[in-house]
């Protein structure tokens, strides 16, 4: 799965931020904000899977809806190259966006409220081709079998409703609708983590042969980092609406530089009984996006902090090949991979 790191880009991120309103009072007066997204940077070339992981509640799906323009972002800049040409999505009006629509699209996580019951799967997949203008019904209706194909769905099941299909089947045809304008990139907002480890296993399969056949790229959210270790090309650590580290794959898991990588790291499951992970616990709680640390955010919690931690904000740079820390003791530290920290019971 690897890309070359010259590859052609297709989306950047810089300092993106997205802050939501805390209204009180009678006259429901902003008060305070929830820093969601506070200053993410990174990019995604064309063909490559970017996994963007963190605990719940650190701002990974408001990352990916704000790309997609269904939040406007607070601040910040989405460059998305339309044939090599950069276009900043984030200050584009709706109408302008509609077009760019056709290439962005959204695989959600729940594939039980993402479809509407009261449709069938035909018209489900086949909607965004209506709403483009797309064809005519009978080229629509023959778009629609070969996207059900594609995903592995008999063309027969056109005719029939959400809920007499499986969570897994469901999430397939999540998939084929956003297939069906032909996207280069797609958001995967944690697409396997309401489905059975093995359903997992087949749709991570079936998403990276479609990536192979259609030339896809993915960002892709989750929680499970063996997933993530598995399908991406480069991986990005979030916190508290932060982005700590960013880096390719293997060297991420094996050469961690932030310490909150390495906590995580150190939670991943053995799949080896001889074998069991050395667990780093962190202390406290993940502070409130509302009124974060001063500093580093992760100080709070950090075991390596240091006075400096508390007072100034590390920078996000690269430290060598492309790996991307926050951390101001990153080239110092002795940090330790998903391969140290693993011991022989």
């Amino acid at each position: 799965m690897a890309t070359s790191q010259t590859g052609k880009m297709l989306l950047e991120v810089k300092d993106l931020k997205k802050y939501f309103p805390v209204r009180r009072g009678v006259f429901r007066r902003v008060v305070a904000h929830v820093k969601a997204v506070d200053g993410v940077s990174f990019f995604i070339r064309e063909g490559e899977t970017l996994g963007l992981v963190g605990e719940s509640g650190c701002g990974k799906t408001t990352v990916g809806r704000t790309i997609l323009r269904l939040l406007d972002p607070t601040s910040g800049s989405i460059l998305f190259y339309n044939n090599g040409t950069p276009i900043d999505i984030a200050k584009l009006s709706q109408r302008a966006m509609k077009p760019l629509r056709r290439q962005m699209q959204i695989i959600f996580q729940d594939p039980y409220s993402s479809l509407n019951p009261r449709m069938t799967i035909g018209d489900i997949i086949g909607e965004p081709l209506v709403v483009h203008r797309i064809g005519t019904p009978a080229e629509r209706e023959a778009r629609v079998k070969e996207l059900l194909e594609a995903v592995g769905l008999n063309p027969q099941y056109m005719k029939r409703y959400p809920h007499e299909f499986s969570g897994g089947q469901r999430q397939r045809i999540g998939i084929a609708r956003a297939l069906a304008l032909g996207p280069k990139l797609i958001i995967c907002d944690e697409p396997v983590s309401a489905l059975d480890v093995s359903i997992q296993a087949q749709v991570l399969n079936l998403l990276e042969d479609l990536q192979k056949e259609f030339g896809l790229t993915y960002l892709f959210i989750a929680h499970d980092l063996s997933v993530v270790r598995h399908i991406s090309d480069r991986v990005a650590v979030m916190y508290l609406g932060k982005i700590v580290e960013m880096a390719e794959t293997e060297e991420l898991f094996q050469n961690p530089k932030h310490p909150y990588t390495e906590a995580l790291l150190s939670a991943v499951p053995v799949p080896d009984p001889d074998y069991q992970r050395e667990r780093i616990i962190l202390k406290g709680d993940v502070p409130s996006p509302v009124n974060p640390p001063s500093g580093c955010y992760f100080h709070p919690r950090c075991p390596y902090m240091q006075p400096i931690c508390k007072e100034q904000e590390p920078a996000f740079v690269d430290i060598g090949g492309e790996h991307f820390v926050s951390c101001h003791f990153a080239q110092t530290l002795k940090l330790r991979g998903v391969a140290e920290i693993a011991e022989r019971r």
